[in-house]
């Protein structure tokens, strides 16, 4: 935003020159927190605060999943995430009902509610606080350039845990002519990924167990 609107106006550098910059950035708070007893309050809390924070599409959760609770606390493993996120994309609603399978991993029933309340409960607050202000908020040169800034990190997110993820998911031949097949049938053929849930689950299913 900063850049955007004082810097660049001035002498006109483009974007680019941030680059080296967001690598130190990126590097900062790497610790693992440790490790908590687990309940719904803190699945609750958990999932408020990436309630709170979440922006761009939903797919971005599955960075903050897999930092928070793989990396960070180790409360779920890549292959428990990988469950979720296919249950996400099975079950009607928007991928933030990932987070209710995952609470209920993580807590049982009350953890699935606790999840859910969390994430789901920002949005209602913030877009109540924000909607009187949203005809100038566009208007402003400030919020457009902020808002560009966490479109590209958004992506930059969305990018990193599908490497992430996809060096726990693509372990062999199989794995990896059924995610070649099934980004064939999404981006070209515009076919819902939650038709490709079960026949791939029923193809694991055979080579694997079988």
């Amino acid at each position: 935003m900063l850049f955007r609107n004082i810097w660049q106006k001035r002498n006109g550098i483009t974007g680019a020159f941030l680059l080296p910059i967001t690598g130190i950035f990126a590097q900062i708070g790497t610790a693992p927190n440790a490790i908590i007893s687990l309940n719904w309050f803190n699945v609750f809390l958990f999932f408020l605060k990436i309630g709170s924070v979440l922006y761009g599409s939903g797919y971005v959760l599955l960075a903050f999943l897999q930092r928070d609770l793989v990396e960070r606390n180790q409360w779920l493993t890549s292959q428990q995430l990988l469950d979720a996120i296919a249950i996400g994309q099975f079950t009607p609603g928007p991928v933030f009902t990932t987070a209710t399978f995952i609470g209920y991993l993580l807590a049982g029933n009350a953890g699935a509610i606790a999840a859910t309340i969390g994430i789901f409960l920002p949005a209602f607050v913030l877009v109540a606080l924000i909607n009187p202000w949203v005809s100038k908020l566009r208007q402003s040169s400030w919020v457009s350039a902020a808002l560009d800034g966490v479109n590209a990190a958004s992506l930059g997110l969305m990018a990193a845990v599908t490497y992430t993820l996809g060096r726990s998911a693509l372990i062999d031949l199989v794995t990896v002519i059924l995610a070649g097949v099934s980004a064939i049938a999404i981006f070209k053929f515009n076919i819902n990924s939650a038709w490709l849930v079960i026949p791939g689950g029923i193809i694991g299913l055979i080579f694997y167990h079988l």
